[in-house]
């Protein structure tokens, strides 16, 4: 008896879910994307130094003096009051396996910091500052919108007026008349937002500053609309 009723539990979920996903009758149904491109307004870099030592008490100690060094001098560009977070610290033994044990040769120690950039001309200086006063490892930089919910609008206003100019068609072809509108609904972009730009080179050549191009951000809308029709 158990069993019958999951088995027909099952069925009336899975009958469910296929009408949940059905058009209504009397209706059209079309999707559409649309993209808006504009220009970022923030930064985000992470920046790291490593420092190896025989124990690691002194790897540790060489690294926290040259951290604090790459972060006063990002400050000195970004101002007392920059956005600078540890993003990861480490200290990791490294081994030597050439021979038949494995043996402790000495320690890495590693923190990396992020700081975020409002004003984007800041983002070669900042890779000079900190490349110049002890950090050798620049993971990437991250361009994107302190606020895009304008720009997500905008994108799904075109992608509803394309996804509505697209079931009227439908409408058309099929020789039925739109008497309204039944749902629209937003679905979730397969592209992300964020725009990554990974530098080449951790350190530039002296006197020459490190170029950097954010291009544009691209922020998608999608949008189904479901049109009532009538003969």
């Amino acid at each position: 008896m158990r069993r019958l009723v999951f088995l027909i539990a099952a069925m009336a979920s899975a009958a469910g879910a296929q009408d949940a996903n059905r058009v209504p009758r009397g209706t059209v149904r079309a999707s559409a994307e649309a993209v808006v491109t504009v220009a970022p307004d923030e930064a985000r870099i992470n920046v790291g130094v490593v420092t190896q030592a025989a124990v690691a008490a002194e790897a540790a100690a060489a690294n926290a003096r040259d951290a604090d060094a790459v972060m006063k001098q990002i400050r000195s560009v970004l101002g007392a009051k920059a956005d600078i977070k540890t993003i990861n610290y480490s200290i990791a033994p490294n081994y030597d396996y050439s021979g038949r044990k494995q043996k402790i040769t000495g320690y890495t120690a590693n923190n990396t910091v992020q700081a975020r950039i409002d004003n984007l001309t800041d983002v070669g200086k900042v890779i000079d500052a900190a490349t110049q006063n002890g950090a050798n490892t620049i993971n990437g930089i991250q361009f994107s919108l302190r606020d895009e919910s304008a720009v997500r609008a905008e994108a799904l206003r075109r992608a509803a007026s394309r996804a509505k100019a697209e079931a009227e068609a439908i409408a058309s072809a099929l020789g039925v008349h739109v008497t309204g509108v039944y749902s629209a609904e937003a679905g979730e972009p397969a592209v992300p937002r964020p725009m990554y730009a990974m530098m080449a080179e951790a350190r530039a050549a002296p006197g020459v500053a490190t170029p950097v191009q954010p291009g544009n951000i691209e922020v998608h809308g999608v949008v189904t609309v479901t049109l009532e029709v009538s003969q």
